[in-house]
């Protein structure tokens, strides 16, 4: 399947539905999202590595790295869109490292990872332990990715495209339901940031939470931090310095209500 012309396919999971099902004649769409899952499998292996160059060597994840074409391709000529989950941000990287560090935290306990991208976290999370680990992002191309990763890593992990942030304009899964509340890189825009500002006003005090974040300006001005306590602090790799921009370590807040 991956001999198709990726140019004529879009890469979220949908468009590669209505593909399958114009051009191949398929009209049970339960089917044709299998078969898209599987072409979107495909395109994954075909333009990532499996790199363990990072914070948490103890995975091995699907990325594109300077070693890929997509690492300098156009736009234009990439089949994903906007494949944020084909990198490994420093914030997860802290995070992920402080769960391998220290598995006790999340031993027995149901997690969800926000904005989940990779899946690391999650991962994580489920190799040390956790009763429960859900995976979450809206990106139907990191799902497929996460289940990949999970898989290639030996973790039980649940991915989940549902939105958690969008309240209260729409209803929205509830996630006081979760023990541990993961969040990597999210707060990279200032609108974003107001929305996950306010989203976690509502998170009750028996659920914890925990951020990674390699200490963008907008994150550390912002009111939030008044509320966060530092727990960890990580050097990144010379790979991952040279990859953002010559950022040179992220840390881990806990929020505390």
């Amino acid at each position: 399947m991956c001999g198709l012309d990726t140019e004529q396919t879009a890469p979220r999971l949908n468009r590669c539905t209505a593909f399958i099902v114009q051009h191949w004649g398929i009209d049970d769409t339960g089917m044709a999202a299998a078969l898209s899952k599987a072409f979107l499998r495909c395109l994954i292996r075909e333009h990532t590595q499996l790199s363990r160059d990072h914070l948490t060597p103890e995975l091995m994840l699907h990325l594109i790295t300077p070693a890929c074409h997509l690492w300098s391709a156009k736009f234009e000529n990439s089949p994903f869109d906007d494949p944020f989950w084909a990198f490994y941000w420093p914030g997860g990287q802290a995070l992920t490292r402080y769960i391998f560090d220290n598995p006790h935290v999340v031993r027995g306990k149901t997690v969800l990872d926000i904005g989940s991208g990779c899946g690391s976290s999650a991962i994580a999370a489920s190799l040390v332990g956790a009763s429960k680990a859900v995976a979450n992002d809206i990106d139907a191309v990191a799902e497929v990715a996460i289940s990949m990763n999970s898989e290639k890593n030996g973790a039980s992990v649940i991915p989940d495209t549902s939105n958690y942030l969008m309240f209260p304009t729409v209803p929205s899964p509830d996630p006081s339901r979760f023990d541990i509340i993961f969040m990597g890189d999210m707060f990279y825009d200032p609108d974003f940031t107001q929305l996950i500002d306010d989203w976690l006003a509502g998170i009750g005090r028996e659920t914890m939470v925990l951020i990674g974040d390699p200490g963008r300006l907008l994150f550390m001005e912002h009111p939030l931090m008044s509320k966060l306590k530092p727990v960890a602090r990580y050097s990144l790799n010379k790979t991952s310095q040279l990859e953002n921009n010559g950022l040179t370590d992220a840390s881990v807040w806990r929020l505390i209500m």
